[in-house]
Formats: C-alpha cells, structure tokens, sequence
C-alpha cells in the first residue's frame, strides 16, 4: 500500500517539478524510478533491497509473478492509442516538403544508420540493433514543447521542431512496433517460411481489428448510442478490448491494433474527438507518472553496468553529433531553411516517452523469449533519452543564441479573437510583414481567417493549451479584440505576461468611453471606440487606409478629424522604415513623427486637402 501511494504521490510531484522547471516530465520521473529502485539497492539500502521493488521477489513487490509486464502493455496501449489520435493525414499532405522529408528521410537514415552504429559498437545482433534504432527515431512534443517553450525562435525553425515531433510520434512508435513484431515471430531462430506468415498475420488482424472498430466506435458515438458523462470510459474499454482482443487473434498484434485505431478515428471527423483528446491527454499523464517510475526503479544495476563504459559514449555521440545532423541536413536540402536554422534542428533532438515507454515493454517480453541482447534494449533506450532531454534542456537556448536563431525582439501579434474586423486588421498586418496569429472558439470565424491566408487557432480562451504552443514564441503583442470586455481584460491577465511582453491592449468597454478619466493603460487605438463603433465601421468602410504625415502637428490634426469623425478610427502609425507601431487610447501623446511616416486607420477614405486646411 505504502509503495503504491508513494508511486502515485512522486510520478505527481515530478510532474509538477517539471513544469514549474520548464522540463520535460520524464527526466524528473526516471531519474526518480532510479533512485528508488536500483540506486537505493545498490548504495542507500543497508539490506541491498530496492525502496520500490515493481515485481515480487516472494517477500515484497508491487506486481506478482508477471502482472508488471500485463500493466506495462495496457498502458502503452493507451499511451499509442492517444498518440494515434493526434496524427492527422490532412496535415502531413499540407506541410511543406521540410517537415515531409525529416519524418521519411530523417527516419530511415536514423534508423538504419543507430541499428549499423549499435550493431559495431555493443556487437548486438542485427534484429536487436533494428530494434533500438526503431525506438530511438522518436522525438515527441512531451519534451519538444518544454525545452522551446521559453525559447523565442523564428516560426520557420519552430514550426519544423513542433510538427516533426508531433508527426513522428505515432509513426516512429508504428514502426517499433512493426519490428518487434518481425522479431517476435521467430525469436531466438532464424526466420522462415512460418515467421514471415505470422508476420502478416500480426500485420492483418492489428491493421484490420484497428480499422474495424475505429469506425465502430465513431459510429457509436456519433449516433450518441453512449451517454455522454460515459463517452470516454467507454472508449479506454474499446482500446483495450480491441488491445486484448487482436492479442488473441494475432500474438503481439495487440499494439499495432491500437495505433491504427488512433489513427483511424483520429483522421474521422467526430465532433467528440476533442473531448477524448482531452480524457486520453490526463489519464496519460497519470499512467506516465506511475509507468516511468515502475519501469526505472525495475531496472537493476547490472543492466546499467552493462552500459557504463566508453561504447556508450560512442554511440550516444554518433547518434547526436553525427547521425542527427545528417538525417536534418539531407531532408532540408534545397529548402528555404539557412545553415545557422538547420544546425539548431539538428540540435535539437531529444527523445520522449513513447521511445522509453515501448523500449521498456519491449525489453521486457524479449528478455522473457530468451532473445539475445534483449537485456541492452531497455538501458540503451534510456541512456538516449536521458542524454538528449538533458543536452537539450541545458544548452538549446545558448545555441539558439550562439548559431543566431535566438530572437532579440519578438514582433509577432497574436489577436484574440477572429471576427470580420480582427481579420481585416490581420491581414493588413500580415500584408506588411508582421507574424499573425488570430485565436477564436468559432470554428466559423477561424475558417474565413484562414481563407484570407491567415494564421488561425481554433481554441478555447480559458484553456491552457495556447501556452504550450512553440509556434507562438516570436509574438510579442498581445490585442484583445472581442466583444466581451470580461474575456478581453481575462486574455490580457492571462497571456500578458508571455505573448504581450512588448505591449498588451485591449479594447475600451462602453463604461471607459464615458468615462475619460477611466482610460486604461492596456486601451487600443482610440478611448472613443469599442467593439460595437469598430464593427459599425467595418460593415461601411471594410478597409484598411493609409495616409501620409508630414509632422507632428499633422498627425494631431488628424487625430482630432478622426475623434469627430465616427466613420474614422486610427489603428498604427507606420514609420518610415515600414514598421507598425500600435496606437494605444491612453498614450495619446506620440512623439518623434517625422515625414514619411504614414497614419493607418480604418474606415472611409480622408480627403487630405480637407484635412490640411483644419
């Protein structure tokens, strides 16, 4: 009971030290399984018993006989089942030709390449070598999005770092699982003519049984066949039925199953596939936190020292140094990427959950069949993990900063909101050279965003998944634009502090336009417009104008024109350099305008000579 508890209360407390570090959860979780388990053995138990003994030995242990291994699959089940949910085919076809290459390209030569270096290097057999160069092609955004979250980067190096891990994830853990299959079939003996036929068995009844009940499973849900508060227990019980079930059918088929089954329903177009998205994403967390710590504390210390020797040196670094920037330079050929960005990707590379999880899984059921060199699988597997999350998480910031990918000044804006005058202001924004992202919960209004080419998210203020995203780390403004003062003043509390660090506005409420001398430091454009004036003048006038200045005195005339005029609101001063500088209600006063600088506002077009004669 106690060691259970203190399983569950540790896996939680790392979690928690991971995100207040700004780290990836799994080096916290493995470096704890290792203290409890084979370092407490070896060095702090006086008994030389471990402090978490994950299997029973007859006297203590938390699983009987092999109840660690079923608990080991099942959870890796659902873990793959959640990371086949994330993969969209759609986005695969739209990405560009980078991102398409380092998840083919970099793949193959990663794979090929660690299975060649670990095969000269530990003398492992070819299959064994395979196996460890299929687990290790895995990056995976769980460590991707820590390590960049607080790394201002261009949207080209970002955007790369952020779909390679999310693509890689589902389709490195199907190719692990493809390979421990092939070796399973025949473990220990030569492949025949047999081996291969159980090989196609695993591969039609996995592909097939995970096929067939995707599409079952979204029928049952769309036609609402389960109460909703039962939506998604009901679906962890498929996933391990299907798990259970193409186990029976096919030996080992059970994890393919559950990958295509992710796949599958991911890419279906239920309109329930956020909430699972969302169940699968904390139940994941939880069964991380216990799974990692088990697995860790499992291993003993003759596996490590196994290990402990220059070999692992050499393979870690060819793996790093060598193979990592081989695999990012061949897929990047020819591409618009410059060196000093390709040399950052090419750093950075660590290796996740999904890597370490199966490995564990895997070394587990190979150790059992007897299958020589099994017992490296799992130590290797880690000893990569651990190595690439902590170079990563230590020096990607200093390199960003040393190759020049590091951003000085974040210029990006980020919109709240997507209706009719947040997507005309975008696009103009957009038009002049400023990275735009525009965020609403209206499916409907990010769809015309992106028809006019713009950046768009579908996403939920109040939700937490927009501060994790990487894509976002060069915008530096922050303007809240819907109609709801509550949800503005929430966005600029909230986002403020990491997406406005150059400037947060907002837009007045009717009680601050009555009021001048409640005009808000955070206000925008002008403190005699709100949401309900800017809509009104973009029915009429839906256009962005621009006006040239000759001086200060100038633009003071204009603003005053645009104060009486309820047809005319000013939004950014363009200088002569072509940057847009934004216009807030409070700061009236806007110093240093020189000739040449431009006044850009929205509504009807100003007649100049009317307004010089003001």
């Amino acid at each position: 009971m106690l060691e259970l508890g203190g399983i569950i209360i540790l896996g939680i407390l790392a979690q928690w030290v991971a995100w207040k570090l700004k780290i990836p959860a799994i080096l916290p979780l493995i470096l704890i399984g290792l203290l409890v388990g084979p370092i407490a053995a070896e060095f702090l138990s006086e008994d030389g018993t471990k402090w978490i003994e994950p299997i029973w030995n007859g006297e203590e242990g938390l699983f009987p006989g092999e109840s660690l291994f079923y608990f080991v699959s099942l959870a890796i089940s659902i873990i793959l089942f959640e990371g086949g949910l994330t993969l969209r085919m759609g986005e695969i076809k739209n990405l560009g030709p980078v991102i398409t290459k380092l998840i083919s390209v970099g793949s193959l030569i990663t794979f090929f390449a660690a299975a060649v270096t670990a095969h000269f290097t530990f003398n492992l057999s070819w299959k064994i070598s395979f196996l460890f160069s299929a687990l290790i092609i895995v990056t995976g955004p769980t460590v991707i999005t820590p390590i960049l979250r607080n790394i201002p980067l261009t949207k080209n190096v970002s955007a790369v770092l952020k779909w390679e891990g999310i693509l890689i994830d589902p389709i490195g853990a199907l190719v692990a699982v493809l390979v421990f299959e092939f070796i399973s079939v025949d473990a220990g003996g030569e492949f025949t003519k047999t081996a291969l036929i159980e090989f196609s068995k695993i591969i039609l009844f996995g592909a097939t049984f995970g096929f067939t009940f995707a599409h079952a499973l979204n029928i049952i849900l769309n036609r609402k066949l389960v109460p909703h508060y039962l939506m998604n227990v009901f679906t962890l019980a498929s996933v391990l039925g299907v798990f259970v079930l193409s186990d029976a059918f096919a030996h080992e088929s059970g994890l393919l199953a559950v990958v295509v089954m992710g796949m599958v329903l991911g890419n279906s177009k239920s309109p329930y596939l956020k909430d699972l998205l969302y169940f699968k994403e904390s139940l994941s967390v939880l069964l991380i936190s216990i799974l990692f710590i088990l697995l860790a504390a499992n291993i003993n210390m003759e596996e490590l020292y196994l290990i402990y020797n220059w070999k692992t040196v050499v393979l870690f670094a060819v793996i790093v140094f060598l193979i990592r920037p081989l695999g990012v330079f061949l897929s990047t050929h020819g591409s618009a990427l410059k060196l000093n960005e390709k040399l950052f990707i090419s750093w950075v590379g660590p290796r996740g959950i999904v890597a370490a999880g199966i490995a564990s899984l895997f070394g587990l059921k190979l150790a059992r069949e007897g299958v020589p060199g099994a017992e490296y699988i799992t130590p290797l597997v880690f000893m990569i993990v651990l190595g690439t999350v902590l170079l990563n998480a230590t020096t990607a910031r200093l390199f960003a900063k040393l190759v020049g990918v590091f951003l000085t000044k974040s210029n990006g804006i980020l919109i709240v909101g997507a209706s009719k005058v947040s997507r005309l202001i975008g696009h103009y924004l957009e038009t002049n050279g400023r990275h735009v992202v525009l965020i609403d919960s209206n499916p409907s209004n990010i769809a015309k965003a992106k028809e006019l080419g713009l950046e768009a998210l579908t996403t939920n203020i109040y939700s937490d998944t927009l501060m994790d995203n990487i894509e976002l780390n060069d915008v530096g403004y922050l303007m809240a634009l819907t109609g709801s003062n509550d949800i503005n003043k929430y966005a600029i509390n909230k986002f403020g502090k990491q997406f406005g660090e150059n400037g947060s506005f907002r837009l007045v409420s009717v009680d601050e336009m009555r009021d001048e001398q409640n005009n808000p430091k955070e206000g925008l454009f002008s403190h005699t417009d709100d949401f309900t004036t800017l809509m009104n003048v973009t029915r009429k006038y839906p256009s962005i104008q621009e006006i040239e200045l000759k001086d200060k005195s100038h633009y003071d005339d204009l603003i005053k024109t645009t104060n009486a005029d309820k047809d005319i609101i000013p939004l950014f001063l363009k200088n002569t350099e072509g940057e847009i500088l934004i216009i807030s209600s409070y700061n009236t006063q806007v110093e240093d305008i020189k000739e040449g600088y431009h006044l850009v506002y929205l509504g009807k077009p100003l007649d100049v000579e009317k307004v010089e004669t003001v």
